[in-house]
């Protein structure tokens, strides 16, 4: 199995196939626009900026489980990010990452990428999933990791 076999919605609504992306290197994270993490905005359209023209597409999925820090609609999760951080990256309606209504490309991803200690659970906004050209997920990255700092990790996907 691997990424592209799961449908999403865009956050216009639209379903969208990630078998779109096939080929490409992808950072998946579920993004709340009221969290302390929320800046991160910045540095994940910088990565999209610096490599998207290699074949990196950063993925976001706005969720209100965290500490309900992500109520809006998803007319206002996409206003709040263009306006805030120049986001040009795909952004996707609003999902669930844990629990029975997961959406499954979350379960997968937690599935085949656990956290510390092999915990499948995502624990908080801004949890990243690399995934690889094949679209198997290679590395889980903490909220508290800064974006950019996934950069040599990212360029070697690139260069394979």
């Amino acid at each position: 199995m691997s990424v592209y076999e799961y449908t999403v919605q865009t956050i216009k609504g639209e379903e969208k196939s990630l078998q779109e992306f096939e080929g490409k290197i992808l950072l998946i994270v579920n993004t709340a626009s009221k969290c302390g993490y929320t800046p991160q905005y910045k540095q994940l359209q910088e990565l999209h900026e610096t490599y998207s023209e290699q074949g990196l597409f950063v993925l976001g999925f706005p969720c209100n489980q965290f500490g309900e820090q992500e109520p809006g609609e998803e007319s206002d999760i996409e206003s709040f990010c263009e306006l805030n951080y120049g986001v040009t990256f795909p952004m996707f309606a609003k999902v669930d990452v844990n629990g029975e209504h997961a959406h499954p490309l979350f379960t997968f991803l937690k599935k085949e990428a656990p956290g510390i200690l092999g915990s499948k659970g995502i624990k908080w906004n801004f949890t990243k999933f690399l995934i690889d050209k094949s679209g198997k997920p290679v590395a889980r990255y903490a909220p508290k990791t800064d974006p950019l700092e996934m950069k040599n990790e990212i360029e070697k996907l690139l260069s394979e």
